[in-house]
């Protein structure tokens, strides 16, 4: 029971930390430390991302999907969608079933990998809608 008190009592000092006010005053250094590092890397080598237009550039997709066309995110997306539905839609009929509640039988693990298809379809049609705008 002890080790189970000091336990909680470090979780809680740790969340309660990281809600402190950090104070914003700087220690000056006077000779260099030996790890620092001897020159600054920029990140100029990193890709701006914004846009100001109504949708953003196909680069925003990453080297995979901004090379595909938007017809086949689009079908993807389809596939994604009806995978989710029809995991769904079977969970359901499982657990009509007398009992399954109870002990848990209406739960299959194909059926819940399918249900990933909901966040997959949206973000693929996303996908397919900024491709297309970009004339893919």
């Amino acid at each position: 029971m002890a080790k189970l008190s000091l336990f909680l009592l470090a979780a809680i000092i740790a969340a309660v930390s990281a809600f402190a006010p950090v104070s914003n005053v700087q220690k000056k250094v006077s000779s260099p430390t030996a790890f620092m590092p001897k020159s600054v890397t920029s990140l100029s080598m990193v890709e701006d991302m914004y846009w100001e237009e109504e949708y953003p550039p196909s680069k925003v997709l990453g080297p995979i999907m901004s090379k595909m066309p938007s017809g086949l995110l689009g079908g993807l997306s389809l596939v994604f969608l009806s995978a989710c539905v029809y995991s769904c839609a079977q969970s359901g009929a499982l657990q009509q079933e007398p009992g399954a509640i109870a002990d848990g039988s209406w739960v299959k693990w194909y059926y819940v990998l399918g249900s990933f298809g909901g966040p997959l379809a949206w973000g693929t049609h996303v996908a397919s809608w900024i491709q297309r705008k970009n004339g893919m």
